[in-house]
């Protein structure tokens, strides 16, 4: 730690929001891309962390069936381990009706549906078209709504398809609509292969408010394949985006689009923000610490520039 006292100094940028969200996703995102199983007690442990260190949101762990997810089966185990921590909010990502069901049956209250702005995609990750695959969210929605659940609505493949190539802005804009019409709360803008620029992002985020979405019902998935992730996300905070997913350590990917490297890592976004002043309630010296700790459980060092930057011992 010699030398980082007191850094990184803020410098305040007009035109920027004073307090930003984390959505940290790295139990969930980054774990599920795994090649072995984490055992559930050190997911549970892994959560408990990152919960300590100032996190609010922690999206716990996934309802999908365990022969596409078979690194997150143990959900059933994992919620209840974790289900009582206080002031955190711990959503759970479901793709239908069955995963709805043993959410609520744990007492989960917040879900998140996952839809793709590509063909392609959602025949790859959903083995269904884009219609079908709303179709079938649109209950799970509708249901998750009617027993006051809060329902976020990620989208994959906002920027670039690695079979279609760049996506249009206005058909990322027409399935956003889609999501949020049918009721979530939330959407997660989600730059599955990390090719998006921060001119593009200001385009997609432009167009949608264009088309009524405010900017504070838009969360912002950046990965960091070509090095843009925070550039991407510095440009979402100038067009009024208050909510940013990232993972601890840089855990994650996606398993269905081989491009798709980590995501961008929760401690890079924090030095950043506190750089800019912006508030985010998380302790870096303690997430940091989380993140080594894990890495340790994985056997790998840590891809994020921060935690290596910070961990490193003279």
């Amino acid at each position: 730690m010699t030398g980082t006292e007191g850094l990184p100094m803020t410098v305040r940028a007009h035109g920027l929001p004073p307090r930003v969200r984390i959505h940290e996703v790295g139990p969930r995102d980054g774990l599920q891309n795994e090649k072995s199983v984490v055992p559930v007690e050190v997911k549970a442990e892994f959560i408990r962390r990152l919960a300590a260190a100032g996190l609010t949101t922690v999206e716990a762990t996934s309802f999908v069936h365990p022969k596409w997810v078979p690194q997150l089966a143990d959900a059933e185990q994992l919620f209840p381990l974790v289900a009582d921590l206080p002031g955190v909010r711990l959503p759970v990502l479901v793709p239908n009706d069955r995963g709805l069901d043993r959410a609520l049956g744990l007492g989960a209250r917040e879900i998140a549906v996952f839809a793709s702005a590509t063909e392609s995609f959602a025949k790859a990750n959903l083995n269904r078209t884009v219609d079908e695959a709303l179709a079938m969210f649109e209950p799970v929605v509708t249901r998750a709504v009617e027993h006051g659940l809060r329902v976020r609505g990620y989208l994959s493949m906002c920027f670039g398809d690695p079979w279609e190539g760049p996506v249009p802005v206005d058909q990322v804009v027409a399935v956003s609509r889609r999501l949020l019409d049918m009721g979530c709360d939330e959407l997660s803008l989600g730059d599955t292969i990390g090719v998006a620029t921060a001119g593009h992002v200001r385009a997609l985020l432009t167009a949608l408010n264009d088309r009524g979405v405010p900017s504070t019902a838009i969360a912002v998935h950046f990965h960091d394949t070509y090095g843009q992730a925070l550039a991407n996300t510095l440009s979402a905070l100038e067009c009024g985006v208050t909510t940013v997913d990232a993972s601890a350590g840089g855990l994650g990917g996606c398993p269905y689009a081989k491009s798709a490297t980590g995501n961008l890592a929760t401690e890079d976004l924090v030095w950043m923000l506190d750089g800019l002043g912006i508030e985010t309630g998380v302790d870096l010296g303690r997430l940091t610490a989380t993140s080594v700790w894990m890495a340790e459980q994985l056997g790998r060092p840590s891809p994020s520039r921060t935690v290596r930057a910070l961990s490193h011992k003279e």
